[in-house]
């Protein structure tokens, strides 16, 4: 992310990856000390254990800083109420290319706050397709280019909040 994004979010997803930034800092200690006795066992060339331990610290840092760079962009609140409008939080219908056998339904929404369990597929607000759709009204046809440069129509069939 080159530029700042606001990300939105519910207050149960915001507790939820904030319950899990917590957790994630108050383990820090814990890693320092197995890196600490790892390296004591001597050779750290041809020490598995200190270098598993090693990047496990590295996984958990990046973590924490991606998780600190969503909550700081976040804004949190309730999910849209209002339907007939595709909005971040919003379940949405489609059809592609005037072709209205080719539908498909998703959430507008952040991979974090997608849909639990893999039920509906999320795309972002800001990929191609999902911005081209943030606030379409439905019936609204609306254009987004894909990487290979070609331009595809869509047309909102529906828009209706999501209810986790």
């Amino acid at each position: 992310m080159t530029d700042t994004q606001v990300t939105w979010l519910t207050q149960e997803s915001h507790d939820r990856l904030k319950s899990e930034l917590d957790s994630l800092i108050a383990n820090r200690p814990v890693i320092a000390a197995e890196i600490n006795e790892r390296r004591e066992e001597g050779d750290l060339k041809e020490n598995g254990g200190y270098h598993a331990a090693r990047e496990e610290q590295g996984q958990q840092e990046a973590r924490i800083r991606q998780l600190q760079e969503l909550l700081n962009n976040a804004k949190v609140g309730e999910a849209p109420t209002q339907s007939g409008v595709a909005l971040p939080g919003s379940v949405v219908t489609v059809y592609y290319d005037g072709d209205e056998k080719d539908t498909e339904t998703f959430l507008i929404a952040t991979r974090e706050e997608g849909a639990s369990g893999g039920k509906l597929e999320t795309y972002s607000p800001s990929s191609p397709l999902g911005s081209a759709l943030i606030d379409a009204k439905v019936g609204e046809t609306r254009e987004y280019s894909v990487p290979s440069g070609a331009t595809i129509k869509v047309t909102l069939v529906s828009a209706e909040p999501y209810h986790g």
